[in-house]
């Protein structure tokens, strides 16, 4: 399942660093359960999670690598990401390495989870 799923999810990293969130939100339920990593609880729906995205972005520039997907014994796809974080003027604010945990309707990704 994850050979499946890891060109997917890295496409998506890859769209989430352009800033093309529709791209990133067709790949989603549309009643999608998502971290708010930036302030804290979660936001559900596309309409939510592109509010989310495009508040965080008149901010901070995140930029999220992928290095490693495993499939878990639950179902859910850990992706390790490495990411960089920086305000509106490209001052760095944060460097690290943390798991992003996928779970799934059918095709699309219907929760994500942070885990540090």
């Amino acid at each position: 399942m994850t050979a499946d799923r890891e060109p997917l999810l890295r496409s998506l990293y890859a769209a989430f660093d352009a800033r093309d969130i529709d791209t990133v939100l067709a790949a989603m339920a549309p009643d999608v359960d998502w971290p708010d990593g930036w302030h804290g609880g979660r936001v559900v729906g596309h309409d939510a999670v592109r509010r989310y995205w495009e508040a965080q972005w008149a901010e901070i520039r995140p930029s999220v690598r992928p290095t490693a997907v495993a499939q878990r014994d639950d179902g859910t796809v850990e992706v390790a990401v490495h990411q960089v974080v920086r305000d509106r003027t490209g001052t760095l604010l944060d460097v690290s390495d943390v798991r992003h945990v996928y779970a799934f309707d059918g095709d699309l990704v219907r929760r994500m989870d942070v885990e540090r």
